[in-house]
């Protein structure tokens, strides 16, 4: 990769000339793309992850209907913030006041700032945000809460079990709804192969912002793992390292904490220090 120019100022220039390649899901990509371009880098938008409705909204409809019953609610993505509040206005329950009387004692876990963010921003306070935005941070913070609860989990239809079978051992009584799933966006495949190849648009960084994006990336490109050379690699965390790494990748950049931000500075960082 191209490196700063002496001297340069580390902001707002400091990723300038810099080709960094934003692989989230296209409704998300802005707050990442947003960043970097703030720093003077060149942004090429190529989603990993395409968002699709479940085919059955059944499971989460009832859930959602009896939200009286359970004690924790946990939310894990805005993905699922955004879904849950869009069948709470189709189900005309949009008004989650968990003031009422039936609501009081529910509590709201989130497994990081963002999904925070988003559920608070919908006027419902968060009671557990866990030190660490993973799924077994969020296990460390609700294991001694939960025993003979009723625990509410809603996600995305393909994602990690650990959040349901430690909290299961720990005695809560879990229900798991799906609220929507991710698949690859076959259309992709053409662009993020063109930009691999087009010495001009050829990224000099690709971010990856949760497992889902690795996997759909390794499935968009194919065989083509070669034309990856010289291109470095940024996760967002470790569960997204592991990822990386079990799917024969590198992890060139890695987030010291698990959010946006973090991963924009872990990239200025390294591009600072001449290692891009």
């Amino acid at each position: 990769m191209r490196k700063r120019a002496a001297g340069s100022d580390a902001k707002p220039q400091a990723l300038a000339g810099v080709r960094v390649l934003v692989g989230r899901a296209r409704h998300q990509a802005g707050a990442l793309s947003g960043e970097l371009r703030k720093l003077g880098a060149t942004v090429l938008e190529i989603p990993f992850i395409e968002i699709r409705k479940p085919k059955s909204f059944k499971p989460l409809d009832a859930a959602l209907k009896n939200l009286a019953e359970y004690d924790w609610l946990i939310l894990t993505s805005v993905n699922g913030v955004d879904a849950m509040w869009e069948r709470l206005a189709k189900l005309r329950l949009t008004k989650l006041d968990l003031t009422k009387t039936n609501l009081r004692h529910l509590r709201v876990a989130a497994i990081g700032p963002a999904t925070e963010k988003a559920i608070e921003q919908r006027g419902v306070k968060v009671d557990v945000v866990p030190k660490e935005y993973v799924a077994e941070s969020v296990v460390r913070s609700l294991r001694r809460r939960v025993k003979g609860k009723r625990v509410l989990l809603v996600r995305a239809k393909v994602a990690r079990d650990v959040i349901p079978t430690e909290l299961r051992k720990a005695g809560a009584q879990m229900d798991v709804v799906e609220a929507y799933e991710t698949v690859v966006p076959q259309s992709s495949r053409t662009r993020l192969r063109g930009a691999l190849k087009n010495p001009r648009r050829r990224p000099h960084v690709v971010t990856f912002t949760s497992s889902s994006t690795v996997r759909n990336f390794v499935a968009l490109l194919g065989k083509t793992r070669t034309s990856l050379n010289g291109i470095e690699l940024a996760s967002i965390g470790p569960v997204t390292s592991s990822t990386l790494r079990e799917l024969g990748l590198r992890v060139d950049i890695a987030a010291k904490e698990f959010t946006i931000p973090a991963l924009v500075e872990a990239i200025v960082s390294a591009v600072s220090s001449d290692r891009l």
